[in-house]
């Protein structure tokens, strides 16, 4: 095989690692963020839910407070009617009894249903409370572990790109500027195997001729079809691989 070509594939290995490196290192915050989204659902519903619990908790105060001040006005007003002169009168006081009654159990039936709505909710923050310390815990461990994996792609990327650099020069012009084009053509793919008298890539099928010129590996050669630098890649036949296995 060409020096060349060798040096193309040791190319093409660190510039696929490159890439995967940038892509790593681009999606680690992306995935971060989306972590971070969904704890900050968690804890807008927990917000919502503890303000929802207390409301309950001041309104059944409220309605507590109310039957107090109703008792007091019913006992006041029952003391009063014992002084009424007239029937009129007596009636007044009763009315007003019945009206003081009814608030007070207006205000208990209330009271039952703020209760039906408070217990369920109390539980259901104590729980929530819970697996939020949980989920604050996990996302800062993931956020250290993001940090440090990042720093750690970054580094390996420079040291991906400056291997690159360095192999870039040791690299005929001419067939670096081939394998530039071609990967830029096609997303980072600057090479492709050769099976069977195909290019694997394109799929297209090569010269009889060309491809047993390719079998030599004296010179560099391109797919005629994607411009792809070819490496020619022999078949292994089934029983060469078990003799190689026993």
């Amino acid at each position: 095989m060409s020096p060349d070509v060798e040096s193309v594939i040791r190319l093409q290995s660190l510039d696929d690692r490159a890439a995967a490196l940038q892509k790593e290192i681009t999606a680690l915050p992306k995935h971060l963020a989306e972590t971070e989204r969904r704890l900050d659902a968690h804890i807008k519903r927990l917000d919502a839910d503890r303000a929802a619990l207390t409301a309950s908790q001041k309104k059944k105060k409220s309605l507590e407070d109310d039957i107090k001040t109703y008792d007091a006005k019913m006992s006041k007003l029952k003391s009063q009617m014992l002084d009424a002169k007239t029937n009129e009168q007596y009636k007044a006081f009763q009315n007003e009894i019945a009206y003081a009654e009814k608030q007070i159990s207006d205000a208990e039936t209330e009271i039952l249903v703020q209760m039906e709505t408070y217990e369920p909710l109390e539980k259901a923050v104590k729980v929530s409370e819970v697996a939020l310390a949980a989920e604050k815990k996990a996302v800062g461990q993931e956020q250290e572990q993001v940090k440090i994996r990042t720093a750690a792609d970054r580094a390996e990327l420079t040291k991906a790109l400056a291997d690159r650099a360095e192999l870039a020069k040791t690299i005929d012009p001419k067939v670096l500027g081939m394998y530039e084009r071609s990967r830029k053509r096609w997303h980072n793919s600057g090479v492709s195997a050769a099976t069977s008298g195909r290019c694997e890539a394109c799929n297209i099928a090569l010269r009889p001729q060309y491809f047993q010129e390719l079998k030599i590996g004296d010179r560099v050669m391109t797919c005629e079809s994607c411009a792809r630098i070819l490496i020619y890649n022999p078949p292994v036949s089934l029983e060469y691989e078990l003799h190689q296995k026993a």
